[in-house]
């Protein structure tokens, strides 16, 4: 089996007993040869010409929830198996999400860069003024597991939840209080709109200008989902005019780049995609990659098929 270089010192090597493994590193590309399954990592293209190139191939474990690294078409034309690692990323994407939610909303960041400048002349009672969190609205845009996550942290803070869905979730409005809503409402309504839906072509490019401008004045959008949901020049306009407070990002269009507007734009938090990044996350997330590679090739079902 192909598996990507980056998780090596990620697994034991309990873990890979009895696998013929070659080592990938991302640099590298794919290559041609009769391995059986892959494991490789959200950034790694595998389509109709890695397809090709591995005729032998039952399997791509991809090591992260998202799959859209992957041409699902392609693959079940080939009868190849797709999975993900749903789930064991929940709580650590819901934990970065809120500390891009505290961080734009009582700016953090440009508190620590004036520290940092030798430009602080101390306490000052108009200085960094943030927005205060209780009473207000957190707009979850997309409630599946990682939503729903953010969502029950949100009550002790005091706010208030609406959240859009194609299917209502009576349990998460039971804990958390939360109302379902059209998308309208939500980015109208919310102080703070926080992006949980997957990549599809009906979700790419849903933050643009059209709906930029839809969403409450000073509203801080945040975004630990996929990259390609946000328009990301029509982003850094909303905030250089100040229609938007702030932004909080994790994810972009075409990782690792960013637009250079976006960087230049004012109070935005940008992190290099962490979301999952707890020692315990990327294990666990190694380890049910390798674990569905295993049961595939003793003939069982893949334990978190994606189709």
């Amino acid at each position: 089996m192909l598996i990507a270089v980056e998780l090596k010192n990620l697994l034991e090597p309990s873990q890979l007993a009895d696998l013929d493994i070659t080592w990938l590193a991302s640099d590298q590309p794919t290559p041609k040869g009769d391995w059986v399954a892959i494991v490789p990592l959200l950034s790694r293209w595998v389509g109709g010409t890695e397809f090709k190139n591995l005729p032998n191939l039952r399997l791509v474990a991809n090591c992260a929830v998202g799959y859209n690294n992957v041409d699902l078409v392609a693959a079940e034309m080939r009868k190849v198996l797709v999975t993900n690692t749903p789930g064991v990323l929940t709580e650590a994407t819901a934990d970065l999400t809120w500390a891009l939610i505290l961080a734009t909303t009582r700016r953090l960041i440009e508190g620590v860069e004036l520290v940092r400048s030798g430009h602080w002349t101390g306490w000052h009672p108009e200085q960094l003024l943030g927005l205060e969190l209780r009473g207000r609205i957190l707009g979850l845009f997309g409630a599946g597991r990682i939503g729903q996550a953010v969502g029950r942290r949100a009550p002790p803070f005091g706010l208030r939840i609406l959240y859009t869905a194609r299917t209502p979730k009576p349990d998460f409005e039971r804990e958390t209080g939360a109302a379902r809503v059209e998308p309208t409402r939500l980015l109208a309504e919310s102080d703070i709109v926080s992006l949980h839906v997957p990549a599809s072509p009906e979700t790419k490019g849903i933050i643009n200008g059209e709906t930029l401008a839809r969403m409450k004045r000073g509203a801080i959008l945040i975004n630990t989902s996929r990259g390609d949901l946000i328009r990301e020049e029509a982003l850094a306009m909303a905030l250089e005019r100040g229609h938007l407070g702030a932004a909080g990002l994790d994810v972009y269009t075409d990782e690792p780049a960013i637009h250079p507007r976006l960087l230049a734009a004012p109070r935005t938090v940008l992190l290099p995609h962490i979301g999952s990044a707890t020692e315990e996350t990327r294990r666990n997330m190694a380890a049910i990659a390798v674990a569905n590679v295993q049961s595939v090739l003793s003939g069982k079902p893949p334990l978190t098929p994606v189709y």
